[in-house]
């Protein structure tokens, strides 16, 4: 059939272009007005800006503004534990997958949960008379609303409109984003980066990044990566609807200094996931030729598992290195000096950035030694982080 009946008579791929664009603005309306502006205040927004999203997640998936916040913030605040409200690596991707807006709204029921972190979200008229107290009356006037312009095909766009945030949001980014996908930093959690693009994740699928600097209105970090919020923000920037109020700290190289300051302990301080992420790349010509030496020494060693693993243990913290991995890393520092010395040095590094019983001016001191002692390593690229290490800030 080349028409379907309704007062808008389209093609049938005018229908599906219809439902991509207003589940896209769904999505923005997400990422942008929920998540970077209510949850993390990484922006502000215009009364109109933000009394427009308001109103487009009423009418298109009823989600209450403060519950929403809460529940993420909660989500941040005991991330991978039994208290946090949707972890797969707690309660299966599987669970989370499928059932995340279920678990979203058994949340939702948690009053302590909303009174401690659903601070600060809008408490007027319209949001606690008809946002929240009628909350599922936009999708109701949705519904009509398609069936009227579209006729029956309008019940299926509404279907779609209604799935599209539980299982983009809440399915595949709190569950495939918490469980597989590649990770720029080793933080402190599971978060995954899920594609270096995306359009129809309005940026959310950069979660890596997101964990990492949660409080950042730009989810992209590497050069490659596309966060089509940030492009949304940026341009309602320009025209008065937006003001970012942070971003992602950003390494700024200078000259080497002979004396390290205060400004270049912030720096490092403030950008230690970078840092982390920026050793295991530049070490990795010297531990990769130092596993190929072990490999010829000691053939039991898995030098392909060890390679691959190393990238992972000179990004993280040693407390992170899961237990049934410390023994194949000890078996390697043990057989190999260099790779000790590569491995103690850099969780040496991620003192200067835990020790806060320490004053600057001591962190500052240990930072000093341990540029001296990596620049007397005798392993080349050692020598050269610690020489770009003396030109931040």
């Amino acid at each position: 059939m080349e028409y379907l009946n309704g007062l808008v008579n389209w093609p049938w791929w005018g229908y599906v272009l219809y439902t991509l664009a207003v589940t896209h603005v769904t999505i923005a309306s997400v990422t942008i007005f929920l998540h970077r502006h209510q949850a993390h205040r990484a922006l502000d927004l215009h009364p109109i800006a933000s009394h427009f999203f308001r109103f487009w997640l009423w009418l298109t998936t009823g989600m209450v503004t403060r519950e929403w916040a809460a529940i993420h913030r909660k989500h941040h605040a005991r991330c991978e534990t039994a208290d946090d409200p949707h972890s797969p690596q707690v309660l299966g991707l599987k669970t989370v997958m499928w059932q995340g807006a279920d678990l979203y709204r058994e949340a939702a029921k948690d009053q302590a949960l909303l009174d401690k972190f659903g601070h600060g979200t809008p408490d007027d008229w319209m949001e606690r008379n008809v946002y929240t107290r009628r909350s599922a009356l936009g999708v109701g006037i949705l519904l009509v609303l398609n069936l009227i312009l579209f006729g029956p095909i309008g019940l299926t766009i509404w279907a779609v409109q209604m799935a599209w945030i539980p299982f983009w949001a809440a399915g595949v980014v709190n569950g495939v984003g918490h469980f597989w996908g590649y990770r720029n930093f080793e933080n402190e959690d599971a978060a995954t980066n899920l594609l270096p693009w995306g359009i129809l994740i309005g940026g959310e699928e950069l979660h890596n990044n997101h964990h990492t600097f949660g409080t950042s209105a730009k989810l992209s970090y590497k050069w490659y990566e596309f966060d089509i919020g940030w492009m949304y923000i940026r341009l309602m920037e320009m025209v008065g609807l937006a003001r970012v109020r942070r971003v992602h700290p950003v390494l700024l190289q200078g000259t080497p200094k002979p004396q390290l300051d205060l400004a270049t302990l912030q720096s490092i301080v403030s950008n230690r996931y970078a840092l982390a992420s920026r050793y295991a790349r530049e070490l990795k010509a010297a531990y990769r030729a130092e596993i190929d030496a072990i490999r010829r020494q000691h053939p039991d060693i898995c030098a392909r598992t060890l390679r691959r693993k190393m990238k992972v243990w000179l990004k993280q913290e040693a407390r992170d290195t899961p237990s049934t991995e410390r023994h194949v890393l000890d078996r390697a520092l043990a057989v190999s000096p260099t790779l000790d010395t590569i491995y103690r040095m850099r969780q040496d590094l991620s003192r200067v950035w835990e020790r806060s019983s320490l004053s600057r001016e001591q962190l500052l001191q240990e930072l000093q030694d341990w540029c001296a002692r990596a620049e007397a390593s005798g392993i080349r690229q050692l020598e050269n982080f610690a020489r770009r290490l003396r030109a931040i800030g």
